[in-house]
């Protein structure tokens, strides 16, 4: 696909409605991945309204709690993507919390612009590393190219569940 032009701008609460939709649409692929790569106990646990209802839940927290660490992507007049960047200064890092990009405006460069401003903002904090989290499962195969692309280096983690009820 074709670069585009992005602006990148404070969230403000007019952008919710259109965050939260494209949040949802982002992440419909991976789930059923997700479903499949971990033992049924453990999705069960994490979404038992199903992944859409976390989700939500988990993302509107993040923009009720953290307004002034979102920022969002604006293509033209549409909301293309948004980052929350969280600031560490006790581990010298910041975290790029939430990413996520619009599927219509995928490999368009808008998650590296985001990505970009997220770096900003760890930089103008004088903070050191910038860090983010994702799946390692087939889903987030996409993710994990993106940021490796960026310059990221793994840092190995083995998350392991155990089922007390079973």
């Amino acid at each position: 696909m074709r670069a585009v032009q992005v602006t990148i701008v404070p969230y403000a609460v007019d952008h919710r409605p259109a965050v939260l939709e494209l949040s949802i649409r982002a992440w419909e692929p991976v789930f059923p991945g997700i479903e499949q790569a971990v033992p049924p106990f453990v999705y069960r646990s994490f979404y038992p309204d199903g992944w859409q209802a976390r989700q939500l839940a988990d993302l509107s927290a993040v923009l009720d709690d953290e307004p002034d660490s979102v920022d969002i992507a604006v293509v033209g007049e549409q909301v293309a993507g948004w980052v929350c960047t969280r600031l560490h200064p006790e581990d010298d890092m910041g975290e790029i919390y939430v990413l996520a990009v619009d599927p219509l405006q995928q490999r368009r460069g808008v998650g590296t612009a985001l990505t970009e401003q997220a770096f900003a903002r760890v930089r103008a904090a004088g903070l050191r590393m910038v860090m983010v989290e994702t799946g390692g499962d087939p889903g987030h195969a996409p993710a994990r190219a993106a940021y490796e692309s960026l310059g990221f280096v793994q840092w190995p983690v083995a998350r392991y569940f155990r089922d007390l009820r079973g």
